[in-house]
C-alpha cells in the first residue's frame, strides 16, 4: 500500500491508501499501536473486490500524518483520536461508514459510533467495547494482568519516553511477539512497517497516550467537550462485530456479560482461536467477512 493520498481534516494532514469503487459502500480501516496500515495489506484486496470504497488512514503520529501546527499538544487521547476519524470523514465528505479497527484504531472507531452513530453503518471493534474509563483508570486489576500492561507504566516514566525513543524497534518487536505470541510473522513483514515508527511525532503521540489515559496528564483543552461525554461510558447503539483474539497477549477476552452491557441493538461477538492482538493481520479473512457482513445489514 504505497500510493498515498493526503489531506487536511481537522488538525492534521492526513495520509490515507484509498482503493476500490468511489460509489461503494465506504470502510474505514484503523491501525492500532504499534502497527500501521500494512496490518490491513491482507484485508484491502478482499473488500474492494466486492466493490467496497476502502480507506485506511495513518493515525496520528504514525507513518505520514503530520501535524498542521507546530505547537499542537500532540496527544494521543481517545478524544483526538475520535476527533481524528470524524475530521477524515468529513474532508473527504463521506456522511456514513463502516467503522473497523483495533487497538487505538478500534478506540476511534467506538468513539465515532458511540458519539455519531448517525455516521456509523456498522462497527468492526476487536477488544470489544474500547473506550477508556479514565476516571477509574486507578482502580488496581489482577497482578496477572498488571504484569500486562508493564510497557503502559514504563511509558509512565522519563526512562519509558527514552527507551521507546533509542530503542522503538527492539520494543515494538517485542510488542508484537507478546501480544501475539501464535502469529509468526517474517522480518520482512515487521520491516514493512518501521518507517511508519519514525514519525517525528510519533514518541509524544504515544507517551501522551499513555499517560493521559492514567489521568498523569491533561488532555488537549480542543477535545475537552468530547472526553467529557466519553467519561460517561456512552452505549454503542450500531450494528456492531466483535472480535478477541483467543491468545491476545495484551487484552485477553474478558467477560462477555460485562462488554455486551455496553451496546444496544444486533451485536455478533467471537472468540478467534490461534490469534492475538493483530486480528486483520492474523486473520485478514475472518476480519473481511466481518466488514462484509456489516455493509449488508445496512
Amino acid at each position: 500500500m504505497d500510493k498515498l493520498k493526503t489531506i487536511e481534516a481537522g488538525d492534521l494532514n492526513v495520509a490515507y491508501f484509498e482503493t476500490g469503487e468511489l460509489n461503494g459502500t465506504p470502510v474505514f480501516l484503523l491501525h492500532g499501536f504499534p502497527y500501521d496500515i500494512n496490518a490491513y495489506k491482507d484485508v484491502v484486496p478482499k473488500l474492494s473486490a466486492e466493490g467496497c470504497r476502502v480507506i485506511v488512514p495513518y493515525l496520528r503520529g504514525f507513518g505520514q500524518t503530520t501535524f498542521i501546527k507546530t505547537k499542537k499538544l500532540r496527544s494521543g487521547e481517545q478524544a483526538a483520536l475520535g476527533h481524528d476519524l470524524l475530521s477524515l470523514m468529513n474532508a473527504l465528505k463521506i456522511p456514513k461508514a463502516v467503522l473497523a479497527g483495533y487497538d487505538w484504531g478500534g478506540r476511534a472507531a467506538c468513539v465515532v459510533a458511540a458519539l455519531w452513530p448517525e455516521r456509523c453503518i456498522g462497527l468492526l471493534s476487536c477488544n470489544s467495547y474500547n473506550i477508556q474509563d479514565i476516571k477509574n483508570s486507578t482502580e488496581p486489576s489482577l497482578p496477572s494482568m498488571e504484569q500486562k500492561l508493564w510497557y503502559q507504566y514504563y511509558f509512565h516514566s522519563e526512562r519509558g519516553r527514552e527507551g521507546l525513543l533509542k530503542n522503538r524497534d527492539e520494543l515494538i518487536s517485542l510488542l508484537w511477539k507478546t501480544w501475539s505470541p501464535t502469529w509468526n510473522f517474517s522480518k520482512e513483514t515487521y520491516n514493512l512497517s518501521t518507517k511508519s515508527f519514525q514519525n517525528p511525532d510519533f514518541v509524544e503521540v504515544v507517551i501522551h497516550s499513555y499517560r493521559h489515559r492514567f489521568n498523569l496528564v491533561d488532555g488537549d483543552p480542543a477535545y475537552s467537550m468530547i472526553e467529557n461525554r466519553l467519561s460517561k461510558l456512552p452505549i454503542i447503539n450500531v450494528p456492531t462485530i466483535t472480535f478477541d483474539g483467543e491468545d491476545d497477549g495484551v487484552r485477553p477476552p474478558s467477560p462477555e456479560l460485562t462488554d455486551s452491557l455496553k451496546f444496544k441493538g444486533f451485536r455478533q461477538h467471537q472468540i478467534l482461536p490461534k490469534v492475538g492482538h493483530n486480528v486483520p493481520q492474523e486473520a485478514p479473512n475472518t476480519f473481511a467477512k466481518a466488514v462484509l457482513k456489516l455493509c449488508l445489514i445496512n
